[in-house]
Formats: C-alpha cells, structure tokens, sequence
C-alpha cells in the first residue's frame, strides 16, 4: 500500500455499486432500435468510458452514418432509459463494505474522490446514501474521457499532491490505464486475472474494505 496515503479516487460504476447490467440493457435497447444487435460479450467495450465514445462504438457496428444532432438525442434517449433503470437505488444498492470503507477513510482523514465517466454519478452516490463522503467529484464534461488521466489528475492538483499520495480503484482496464497514466497506484476490483494491468486486485470490494483495516492497524 502507500506509505504517505492522502486520497484515494474510485470509480463508481462497477466499484461502489453495480450499474453495468442497467447501463447496458438500456444500451442495447437503443441499438436494436437501429437494428443493431449487441450481444453479452460486447458490454465489456463500453465499461469505464463515456457515454459518446460508447455511443460511437456501438455506431461502429453498422455501416449507416448519423449526424450530429441524432447522436445527441441518441445519447439523451440512452440515459432517459438508464435513468429510469436506477430510479430506486438506495444505501441497499452499495456493495458490501462500501460504507465501511469510505467511514473509516473519512476517520483517518484520507481526502475521498469519485473519478467517473458517468454524468449521472453526483445524482447516483446520492440516491446510495453516501454523496457526503466525497471531497471532490471530478466532472466528466470538463476531461477527457478514460483511459486518458485526467479524471483522476484533477483530484490530485485540487489537493496539491503527489501521484505517489494517490490511489485510483477501477473495475475496467479503461480505468485502470486512466490511473496508471497518472502516475498512481491503481486497485482493481473484479474477477481474478480480469485487470492484469492493475497493481494489486481483489475480488470484491469489501476484500479491498479488509485490506485497508489492516493497512490502518
């Protein structure tokens, strides 16, 4: 772990909680309204970047073009859909651990971020209850979508830290090469040997929950 540890940046979708089923389920909704069929292997494209840069990899699935103004209402359509899909998250809908995580960061004075792609996340980590938690949330609209590094840069500069103070938890590989090319640690969750670009991986998130306990004995 990291000695001089100040902030730690998560991710939301995938990490805190689980959105990825609703995100493409209202994805693949879309798509086959334009006759384009996506099938269970192709979530794992979409996971940890934009909604535009989604949008433009579904699109490039078919040979027809679309102008501007029709992938704007295609993107507004997706998230009415999304939206509609989380409508009744709460604090029941954080993974396991989450709340005991983010406690005990906020006890021992660790500076708490979220870096997600999602638009919806400020919305999103207050239906989950956890929303006063966070210091800083970077804002998707402002930077360059994952795996370029600047949602998780932005944290850093606000604080006026050091990469080396950092630590990034991802469950993409977008994700994870967005914290590496910042310069930090990166913690990947999900499924063993999913993330071999992480530093350390665990399982689950409340794995992860155990493994700063014991970092802060």
């Amino acid at each position: 772990m990291i000695p001089d540890l100040k902030l730690v940046i998560f991710d939301l979708d995938g990490v805190l909680t689980e959105t990825s089923r609703q995100h493409f389920k209202a994805w693949r909704a879309l798509a086959a309204k334009h006759d384009i069929e996506l099938d269970d292997a192709f979530e794992v494209h979409l996971k940890g970047i934009s909604r535009q840069a989604s949008l433009e990899k579904i699109l490039s699935l078919t040979s027809r073009s679309y102008s501007v103004a029709e992938k704007v209402a295609m993107q507004a359509e997706k998230n009415a859909h999304y939206q509609s899909l989380i409508a009744d998250f709460s604090a029941e809908d954080c993974f396991d651990g989450v709340q005991a995580l983010l406690d005990l960061l906020q006890k021992k004075g660790i500076y708490i971020a979220l870096a997600s792609a999602s638009k919806n996340g400020p919305k999103l980590i207050k239906s989950l209850g956890i929303a006063d938690y966070f210091d800083y949330i970077a804002d998707p609209t402002r930077h360059p979508s994952k795996p370029a590094p600047d949602l998780f840069l932005a944290p850093m500069h606000h604080y006026g830290l050091t990469a080396h103070q950092c630590l990034g938890v991802e469950d993409a590989v977008a994700g994870i090469r967005a914290i590496k090319a910042a310069g930090m640690k990166a913690i990947g969750i999900g499924k063993p040997g999913s993330l071999p670009e992480a530093d350390v991986q665990y399982a689950t998130l409340a794995d992860f929950t155990e493994a700063m306990r014991a970092f802060f004995q």
